[in-house]
């Protein structure tokens, strides 16, 4: 079986009972040492721990400052050379627009003369083909008289029997109707 407990006091050493560092006997003593260990916290923070930081501190803000006036710097830049770069697409623009322009209109006019070239030459054949077309008449209207003086002869011997030559039917064609 288990061992009875034995409860042994939970009084200090000499017969003090509580907590330490609550005997008023012991306060000045606690009092010096923490004004000792306060102040030596306060030198070495103030000494070297403080101004480790503030140097921290200082240089980071340099170095925020460096860089923001870099930063305006870099984008005082960079609105330069937006406008520079719209300036010289609106002179390209421009300059884009007068050269299809004079493309345009030195088109035009080389097919404008060609047009009349063309034209031209249309006109020369159609006043060559309007000459063969009269010569063909002339020829055709000719050939109809010639036709017709020959169907007049071979009319007249077969309808009266009277045998006439092909050059007295044209002649006849030609002057109109004779009375005999």
């Amino acid at each position: 079986m288990a061992a009875p407990v034995t409860r042994e006091g939970t009084e200090a050493p000499g017969g003090r009972s509580g907590l330490p560092q609550m005997d008023v006997t012991t306060f000045p003593s606690q009092i010096f040492w923490l004004v000792v260990t306060f102040a030596l916290l306060f030198l070495v923070l103030s000494r070297v721990t403080l101004p480790k930081i503030s140097g921290a501190i200082s240089d980071r803000r340099r170095r925020i400052d460096g860089d923001l006036a870099t930063a305006d710097e870099a984008q005082k830049a960079a609105s330069d050379a937006l406008k520079s770069y719209e300036t010289h697409l609106a002179q390209a623009k421009a300059r884009a627009l007068a050269l299809a322009d004079e493309n345009r209109k030195k088109i035009t006019g080389e097919i404008e003369a060609i047009k009349a070239a063309a034209d031209k030459d249309t006109q020369a054949a159609m006043a060559a083909a309007e000459t063969r077309i009269s010569a063909e008449r002339a020829k055709a209207g000719a050939s109809v008289v010639q036709s017709a003086a020959e169907a007049a002869a071979a009319i007249v011997s077969r309808l009266i029997g009277v045998d006439v030559t092909t050059q007295e039917a044209a002649d006849a064609v030609a002057g109109g109707p004779k009375r005999i």
